[in-house]
């Protein structure tokens, strides 16, 4: 389960920014995580918590985790746009040169703290 080690650093990550603005509390994590990355969001939450209880600072923090859907983007027609199946190939002129514009992201997007 590497939603284990996911959470561990999400947790680093928060705890050094609560402490960098010299912040006693981290009330809620929001994260992104795109389609493709191969992580259970109830997972990482429940592993989050778990990890989170013996942390001071962290203990009861909320971990929020919005699910991003893969998009390409055609290097061919400019076309941005999620493909109809998960595949890379462009939505509108079916090239398949096509770079992934999202959907394989894990960001700290936000953090609330006290």
């Amino acid at each position: 389960m590497h939603e284990l080690g996911l959470a561990a650093a999400i947790l680093d990550r928060a705890e050094a920014a609560m402490r960098a603005h010299s912040r006693d509390r981290v009330r809620r994590v929001e994260v992104a995580v795109g389609e493709l990355a191969t992580v259970l969001p109830d997972n990482l939450a429940f592993c989050f918590a778990a990890l989170a209880a013996d942390r001071p600072g962290l203990s009861g923090a909320h971990l929020d985790v919005t699910v991003r859907p893969l998009a390409v983007r055609c290097m061919d027609c400019g076309h941005e746009g999620r493909p109809e199946r998960i595949e890379t190939r462009c939505p509108r002129c079916g090239s398949r040169h096509v770079t992934i514009a999202s959907g394989q992201e894990l960001e700290i997007v936000a953090l609330e703290v006290e």
